[in-house]
């Protein structure tokens, strides 16, 4: 009797609504060929390169139910990237090295038939190297912020903007019994999808995305135009990447062995530069942050993640490696992982999206 074929499934980056759909689909589909064994990596590719390893073996019991789940039942990490890995130092600093290499002998050695790399950009830019190196990866997208361009849509967005909707609504109904403005936080770091979605769905009269810089005068103007004899009140929609015409991003460093800065606090950034500009409206802010990453799915997002799980599988059961999942057209297909992460996927001012927006009365504050 022939051995069994192995693959593997790992989550990497950000957690998001979905992910526990996807690791169901693999696993489902890999069990109607009889032939194949699922593993898991604990924590991406940390469950391989840590001494001890952790994989585990992904069984129908383990995935019973799991699809109704937020999170990751395998977890991850955004902070162990193998090709830019972060050491610490003795002095307190972080070095990053390329353990790449050895993450391929360390999966050689494993004799896995597929690898399986459920992640957003950065994750499937890992997936193209390790494939150049021999490695048969499969790549699944991954990201609330639905910014990756080779597939229409990313499982995760529908959730999160779903979550920011609910939010924007309730806020909507306080700012309007107090004559207030209400600034509401959310994420995207690089692309305004989710706050454009939330901004169209619940009515917000301003929305300020990262790919238009915003002008402090003309949002004062935009809402003094909505108080009439001072009961009035304005509700606005802010991305956490969003940024004024002259100025930066609002942003911290990043923890030690993260590759990036940490946004968050642009809602109080934005009320101090409204304030000082001679706003006179009663400012409150609302920072949702990590609440859009977490909770149950919807219905939408089980649906798109278990069927990107589906096709992962059957990419690996043809062979067909080097490729990431993706949904074009209403078609689930393979697209390589190279034009996968070859261009960002952001919102274009000249889209129908922003046009339909601005048809709405929506302001960008440009």
């Amino acid at each position: 009797m022939e051995k069994p074929k192995k693959i593997l499934i790992l989550t990497g980056g950000g957690d998001c609504p979905g992910l526990n759909a996807v690791i169901r689909g693999v696993a489902k589909r890999a069990r109607k060929e009889k032939d194949w064994e699922v593993y898991g990596s604990i924590e991406a590719f940390n469950g391989v390169l840590n001494e001890p390893q952790e994989i585990i073996r992904i069984t129908s019991k383990f995935t019973a139910g799991i699809h109704v789940r937020g999170g990751t039942v395998l977890k991850t990490t955004n902070k162990s990237n193998p090709i830019k890995f972060p050491v610490p130092q003795k002095d307190g600093t972080v070095k990053f090295i390329d353990r790449s290499n050895e993450l391929v002998k360390k999966l050689k050695a494993l004799k896995f038939d597929a690898v399986i790399n459920i992640g957003g950009d950065g994750s499937q830019k890992i997936s193209k190297v390790l494939f150049d190196k021999g490695i048969p990866v499969i790549g699944v997208p991954k990201t609330i912020d639905n910014d990756l361009s080779a597939t229409d849509v990313t499982f995760g967005f529908q959730t999160a903007v779903q979550i920011g909707t609910d939010s924007f609504d309730k806020l909507v109904t306080t700012a309007e019994s107090h004559h207030r403005t209400m600034i509401m936080e959310v994420m995207g770091r690089d692309a305004g999808w989710i706050a454009l979605h939330t901004a169209i769905a619940g009515g917000a009269e301003i929305c300020l995305i990262p790919e238009i810089p915003y002008d402090i005068n003309k949002i004062v103007k935009r809402i003094n135009l909505r108080y009439k004899k001072g009961r009035g009140f304005v509700n606005i929609v802010v991305a956490e990447g969003a940024r004024p015409q002259e100025g930066t991003i609002t942003s911290t460093a990043g923890e030690k062995g993260s590759e990036h800065v940490r946004l968050g606090g642009v809602a109080y950034q934005l009320s101090k530069q409204l304030k000082d500009a001679g706003c006179k409206a009663e400012i409150r802010e609302t920072v949702l942050g990590h609440v859009q990453r977490g909770g149950t799915p919807v219905a939408y997002d089980r649906v798109l993640a278990t069927l990107f799980g589906v096709k992962a599988f059957e990419l690996a059961l043809a062979g067909d490696f080097g490729k990431m999942v993706a949904l074009k057209n209403n078609e689930f297909i393979g697209v390589s992982l190279e034009e996968a992460t070859k261009d960002y996927h952001g919102v274009s001012k000249d889209s129908y999206l922003v046009q339909a927006a601005r048809g709405l009365g929506i302001s960008f504050g440009d």
